[in-house]
């Protein structure tokens, strides 16, 4: 009789130990902000000022975006519109172009770690069925830049975009129009370096995706274009929150449960940091005599040490250079892994995809990265002169 060779079921313990390893690695940028937040705190005691410190508004919208794009994806609505966007491509240059630039626009709307979330293992799949695995580790940074760059164009496309668009009561127009040559010039970056892939033949063998009911299509769009109008301030944040929550618990109750809490939590915990720190007078004045000097190229400096958002939520405390903060804190998105939660979303999924390749890739995501922050860091400049 031949032994079969079954997997022992994993014990209790052996469970708990690998989830609680998993949540301190998909939490690292949660658990560094409360421990950033709780150090402030021995500095600052708890006063009413606290009360002061929490931007209400982006709370609010990024909440309601978070969770109407939670609702698509419970309906695999962007996986579908993604796959019947790849399938209409037959070589292996235009299935790449359309990867990215399905991530580049989709994190206009779901924000850039949603849409890597999203598209990351769509991207996966494709080049897994069309047999061209080799090309996984371009195209995963190219996702990667696609989605850090992408969402600048918008206010809800970076949940930083949402923080300093409130904070600073930017308006819509300016907005754009600060943000308008970088998102161009990434624009054609991100055409130019892909277009090198060799335009190979290709086929994706898998079946097309179910389509999802048109009905539950056309109501999110219209919560989600509500969710828009809050943010644009056409109608007040606090109604706007009632409203969505409202639409989704009748709706789709799992789109509530499934928004990333994690997120809007980081927020609080960056927003109680960065309001202590504003407050020791040592601190307030270093970090403004460094700001000072030019918003821009410590802004990205700051992206590659603690990351965009935080970059964001800290030193809007110590300028009133908004625009050139706001470019600083989209492109800083670039460089290091660290410098984006969107960077460490996309290693981690590659490690798991592709292990024991990490080393190669880091090394292919840096030369990139760099490649990209040099360019757009002489753009933000140039775009300083010009706005």
């Amino acid at each position: 009789m031949e032994e079969k060779n079954i997997q022992a079921p994993l014990s209790k313990k052996r469970r708990a130990i690998l989830a609680v390893g998993h949540f301190f690695k998909s939490s690292v940028v949660l658990l560094a902000a409360l421990a950033a937040a709780a150090v402030t705190c021995f500095f600052v005691p708890f006063d009413r000022e606290y009360l002061g410190y929490f931007d209400l508004r982006t709370l609010s919208c990024l909440f309601c975006t978070l969770a109407v794009v939670a609702a698509f994806k419970n309906i695999r609505f962007f996986v579908w519109l993604a796959d019947i966007i790849v399938r209409r491509f037959k070589n292996m240059r235009n299935i790449v172009l359309a990867l990215v630039f399905v991530t580049y626009f989709g994190s206009m709307i779901m924000a850039n770690d949603m849409a890597l979330i999203t598209f990351l293992p769509l991207g996966w799949f494709v080049l897994d069925s069309c047999g061209n695995r080799r090309l996984a580790a371009f195209t995963f940074i190219m996702q990667n830049i696609a989605a850090n760059l992408g969402g600048m164009l918008t206010p809800f496309g970076n949940p930083q975009n949402l923080y300093l668009y409130s904070y600073f009561s930017i308006a819509a127009g300016e907005f754009f129009k600060i943000m308008a040559l970088p998102f161009a010039v990434a624009f054609l970056l991100i055409l130019g370096v892909c277009l090198f892939v060799k335009p190979e033949k290709a086929e994706v063998r898998s079946s097309p995706k179910k389509t999802p009911p048109v009905w539950r299509i056309a109501v999110y769009t219209a919560l989600f274009v509500f969710s828009v109008l809050i943010v644009f301030r056409v109608f007040p944040y606090y109604w706007g929150l009632l409203a969505v929550a409202a639409a989704l618990l009748v709706l789709d109750w799992r789109a509530i449960a499934r928004v990333d809490y994690g997120l809007l939590l980081t927020f609080c915990a960056f927003f109680v940091f960065s309001g202590n720190m504003a407050r020791i007078p040592a601190v307030e004045k270093f970090l403004a005599g460094l700001i000072a000097l030019d918003p821009l190229a410590f802004g990205v400096l700051s992206c590659q040490v603690i990351s965009n958002v935080p970059s964001a939520v800290l030193l809007s405390k110590f300028t009133s250079d908004y625009a050139g903060l706001l470019v600083a804190v989209n492109i800083g998105g670039l460089g290091t892994p660290i410098a984006s939660l969107a960077s460490l979303i996309t290693l981690n999924t590659y490690r798991r995809v592709c292990p024991g390749d990490t080393g190669r890739y880091v090394l292919k995501f840096l030369l990139l990265n760099f490649s990209f922050l040099a360019v757009l860091l002489g753009v933000g400049y140039l775009n300083a002169l010009l706005v």
